[in-house]
């Protein structure tokens, strides 16, 4: 199968057909084997009806269903386990993204052998409440990942070569992040691709406010974190806790032997209780690196989503 089009989703009726009718046309028109996994998030409103509708028009169209709303990275995972495409495109279902991006990102994947390929949307039509967020979100995440040549890393409009898909793991809400997933798996061939970016023709954006702005950066802070540190938190928690109780341990010996000259009563000191503290702190950080490292990175269930049902998944 030459593409995979992956699809989250939550309470967008209106637009659904209309996407999906799009993509149809694009795929007929340059001869592409395709599927459509289309992944409610928790839907209240007309959604997944539409969807098994389409599913009864169409054998390309899949779709899973969430029990409850669990956000969009949840939605890529379970969509990326289902994905059997050369090439994985992702988009969002307001119709901010074209279909007609997909035949270029196809290419760039295929023949340029570029891993993944990011949209960026140059010219927004969205409020200045998400573009300015957005573009410190963006210089922060160059900085931080080392991708110097992506200038929007969140841009929902996506290609992966599919092992990148199947060899990263996308939970809680890293999708703002998955090129550096992808760079820290080991697939630094990054491209970026100028898409048109229309403006929203039915509801509301879903992703708006300034705690999308600060999550972002929690989000990122914790990336770093679990990239550079994921592995060994010893070495960092180890350190830090070492490094106090060495210099709560010299602070006590000094007191110690000021106090066997007779020239300090060491209760009566300040630094005492402060010096004691820090070689109770540093203690309990080396204890915490141990047992990090004894837990880092093996929760059973960090990926497990209650799925409601499914259609057009089990034909493979």
């Amino acid at each position: 199968m030459d593409i995979s089009v992956v699809i989250p989703l939550y309470n967008e009726e209106e637009s659904i057909a209309e996407l999906y009718d799009w993509i149809e046309r694009v795929m007929a028109e340059h001869g592409f084997s395709y599927e459509v996994i289309f992944i409610s998030d928790g839907s209240t409103d007309r959604s997944w009806d539409i969807i098994t509708e389409l599913r009864q028009r169409s054998e390309h169209v899949k779709g899973i269903k969430f029990r409850r709303n669990y956000g969009k990275s949840p939605a890529l995972y379970c969509g990326f386990a289902e994905a059997q495409g050369d090439v994985v495109i992702t988009m969002d279902a307001d119709l901010q993204d074209s279909p007609d991006e997909i035949p270029e990102l196809y290419r760039m994947v295929m023949e340029e052998k570029y891993d993944l390929v990011s949209g960026y949307k140059q010219k927004r039509y969205d409020p200045l409440s998400k573009t300015l967020p957005t573009k410190l979100f963006n210089a922060t995440a160059r900085k931080v990942s080392g991708i110097k040549n992506l200038h929007d890393f969140n841009c929902g409009l996506k290609a992966y070569r599919h092992d990148v898909v199947k060899n990263i793991e996308v939970y809680g809400e890293m999708h703002r992040y998955i090129p550096y997933l992808a760079k820290q798996a080991g697939f630094d061939k990054i491209g970026e691709k100028v898409v048109h970016h229309q403006a929203r023709k039915y509801g509301v954006s879903k992703f708006m406010g300034w705690n999308r702005f600060v999550n972002g950066y929690l989000d990122l802070l914790t990336l770093w974190f679990l990239s550079t540190f994921g592995k060994k938190p010893m070495h960092v928690f180890g350190f830090l806790g070492s490094l106090m109780f060495f210099v709560g341990f010299v602070a006590t010996l000094i007191l110690a032997i000021g106090k066997l000259m007779g020239k300090l009563w060491i209760t009566s000191s300040p630094f005492f209780y402060l010096a004691l503290t820090m070689m109770i702190l540093g203690t309990q950080l080396f204890l915490a690196g141990f047992v990090a490292d004894l837990v880092s990175r093996s929760s059973s269930n960090r990926n497990d989503y209650q799925v409601e049902t499914t259609v057009g998944l089990n034909e493979k």
